[in-house]
């Protein structure tokens, strides 16, 4: 048991969704846009196809089987991800008074 604010006791088990969650809110959305941007259409110069690109083809057609692609795919896609999630969470929200 943990206290937490106004006297509520909380089990250690339901603060991990509320601490995920006032990170989540933390982040500034304009420079995690950047980086979802920027790792998402790597390489540069655009002379070839974005890695992200590449990398979903892969999983969609059953060759993404490397672990060094799997990483490639999370590392490019992890920040659109989040920032999907940052905008779910932001239209959810209530409009504060």
């Amino acid at each position: 048991m943990v206290p937490c604010c106004a006297g509520r006791v909380y089990r250690p088990v339901e603060l991990v969704p509320q601490l995920r969650m006032k990170l989540l809110d933390a982040i500034p959305l304009v420079p995690l846009l950047i980086v979802a941007v920027l790792l998402g259409a790597a390489p540069f110069p655009m002379q070839a196809e974005p890695h992200l690109i590449e990398k979903l083809r892969m999983l969609f057609t059953g060759t993404l089987s490397r672990p060094i692609d799997i990483l490639d795919l999370f590392l490019h896609g992890g920040p659109l991800v989040v920032v999907v999630l940052k905008l779910v969470r932001m239209g959810r929200a209530e409009p504060q008074r």
